[in-house]
């Protein structure tokens, strides 16, 4: 009797391990029926554009860096002024001036400064269409037309704006003072002034052709 007891026993056990098997793997197929309804999330990738950065057309070129000093209450106030020229080689060019307590702020003011006075430079076949002088304080430029494979017969700030308007050939003299910020003033005095051949002829009240001597 002792042995069916043990027997009945060790039965039970066994069923009611069975049943918790069945319940386990019950529950573990609905978590993952559940895991399967939920919607995926999609992985974002994130696309990294490389972007190339792109050549400006306008040129930039420093004609002087020059400590300068201003008397305070206080004593000297130190300070850098920069001269830069500022062009596209296509007929437009500008100068700008600017002071700040360090090179590279003031660099930076005198460029914003150029390319908010910027002036129009007549070109005919590389060259300018007449001679013309250009005068600012005490100095004085005088530009000359050159035929094609002269260059540009310039120096210092002359050069530097010249190069940057588009000018390919002409000669210069610079008179009077040697100061950079003059000889450059003089030079943009000279450029602004030109006048292509419509204006004059337009003035005149006569054709280009005409005015050339062409029939």
């Amino acid at each position: 009797m002792e042995e069916n007891k043990e027997i009945q026993q060790e039965v039970a056990e066994a069923v009611e391990a069975v049943e918790q098997a069945a319940e386990a793997t019950e529950e573990q197929a609905v978590e993952e029926e559940k895991e399967t309804k939920k919607p995926q999330r999609k992985q974002r990738r994130r696309k990294i554009e490389t972007v190339e950065p792109t050549e400006s057309e306008w040129k930039e070129q420093v004609v002087q860096i020059r400590r300068v000093t201003k008397v305070v209450k206080g004593g000297k106030k130190l300070s850098f002024r920069a001269i830069v020229v500022v062009g596209n080689k296509k007929g437009q060019v500008g100068m700008g001036v600017a002071k700040a307590a360090e090179v590279i702020i003031a660099i930076q003011k005198a460029v914003a400064d150029a390319r908010k006075n910027l002036i129009t430079v007549p070109i005919f076949n590389t060259t300018i269409p007449h001679m013309i002088t250009g005068r600012s304080g005490a100095g004085s430029v005088v530009l000359k037309p050159a035929s094609k494979g002269t260059g540009v017969i310039a120096g210092g700030a002359v050069r530097a704006v010249l190069e940057l308007s588009g000018v390919e050939n002409i000669l210069s003299k610079s008179l009077g003072s040697k100061s950079p910020l003059n000889a450059a003033n003089a030079t943009l005095n000279a450029l602004k002034s030109l006048r292509t051949f419509k204006d004059v002829a337009a003035v005149r009240g006569i054709s280009v052709k005409e005015m050339l001597g062409q029939k």
